[in-house]
């Protein structure tokens, strides 16, 4: 098979969906890897390193879309990338469609198939592909948290541990997932005062015994949600339903009592926000502010630290990436979960939860998929 990797070219997107590494596995698999002249620059792998790992460096985009079998990413395809998608071709990205309805409808046109990186799962019912970037993504929210906390970005002027004799920042997470456990590992580490909401009581056991008591606990209902989030400095949206639009548990009025100069970091906005104030930002202008209180929505935070976001993407994304490349529609149709991560399929919504979150007929990829 042909595997093509172009260039992100979404805002301050810095990661490549094929390290030199991975394309010594592709190669020694039998395949021919097609990379982008630069793909690799942001994490300082040369066309030269590509070279010696087997590829073939192609001049600009418009061949790899042309030529490749496979195409794989990282961000999901910008609409100058979606028109160059044809039928008979496999995408393998990360592709957050359910708030996404303009992306959808142009993978559906395209009649390309789609596999999406956040709906692969495994055999403990989780999502393998999702969680290095979550891990990364619940770090680096609490770095973007105290960043934004300093009185000259706007914030409270509250450092996140505080000092002796000065109570640290209260730093609120809700959602015990993966990004708000590295999250509250974070801000644990920097020495805040953490409490973590969940709706899963067992869950919330498994946290109370990792941390030994150093982080607070709380059932997620309405009452307490507001209570936490209104004495909050810091508050992390870490909610996420596979596949779905994120609920918006915070909302407009609960904003309105908060601390000034407080910060609400929203990991949850790939699957549209769970503020309901939160709009989607990138890199070159992370934050804006809404009623006093600021917020950090971006996008693609793990492209700000790309290089060790692609090797943690690509070491969780190669078996399901080979297992495409050796059979093609075949390991879709044997294999559950790279089932599960079917999105779309010659202009069919092939995963429940996106044509729910879309208003789209699903169609069962069972049947699409042979």
């Amino acid at each position: 098979m042909l595997v093509g990797v172009p260039k992100e070219i979404k805002n301050n997107e810095f990661r490549v969906g094929l390290t030199p590494s991975a394309v010594r596995e592709y190669v020694s698999h039998g395949h021919r890897v097609l990379i982008e002249t630069g793909a690799g620059v942001g994490i300082d792998a040369s066309d030269d390193a590509y070279v010696a790992a087997g590829a073939t460096i192609a001049p600009n985009a418009a061949d790899i879309f042309a030529l490749s079998d496979m195409i794989v990413k990282v961000k999901e395809p910008q609409p100058s990338e979606w028109v160059q998608l044809h039928e008979g071709q496999i995408l393998f990205t990360y592709l957050h469609l359910a708030p996404d309805p303009d992306q959808a409808r142009g993978l559906m046109a395209s009649g390309v198939t789609a596999v999406a990186y956040e709906t692969v799962t495994d055999a403990q019912g989780g999502l393998p592909l999702l969680a290095p970037m979550s891990e990364v993504a619940g770090r680096l929210s609490i770095q973007a948290a105290a960043t934004a906390l300093q009185k000259p970005n706007g914030g409270r002027g509250i450092l996140l541990g505080g000092v002796p004799g000065v109570a640290p920042a209260k730093v609120v997470v809700i959602g015990g997932g993966v990004v708000g456990l590295h999250a509250a590992r974070m801000a644990v580490g920097l020495g805040a005062d953490v409490t973590v909401l969940d709706r899963s009581i067992p869950r919330l056991r498994q946290l109370d015994e990792l941390f030994a008591g150093r982080v607070h606990t709380r059932y997620s209902t309405i009452d307490a949600l507001e209570a936490e989030v209104l004495s909050a400095d810091a508050v992390i949206g870490a909610v996420l339903i596979p596949g779905a639009a994120a609920p918006k548990l915070v909302t407009r009025t609960m904003l309105g009592k908060m601390k000034r100069g407080a910060v609400m970091v929203d990991v949850a906005i790939d699957q549209g926000g769970c503020f309901e104030t939160s709009h989607a930002t990138t890199h070159a202008e992370p934050t804006y502010v809404v009623d006093g209180v600021i917020h950090y929505c971006v996008a693609n935070m793990p492209g700000a630290v790309a290089l060790t976001s692609s090797h943690a993407l690509n070491h969780a994304t190669l078996p399901f990436g080979l297992a495409l490349a050796d059979e093609g529609l075949a390991a879709i149709a044997r294999n559950p979960h790279l089932r599960a991560g079917l999105n779309v399929h010659r202009g069919r919504i092939t995963h429940r939860a996106v044509a729910e979150a879309l208003g789209e007929n699903f169609a069962d990829p069972v049947g699409v998929a042979a």
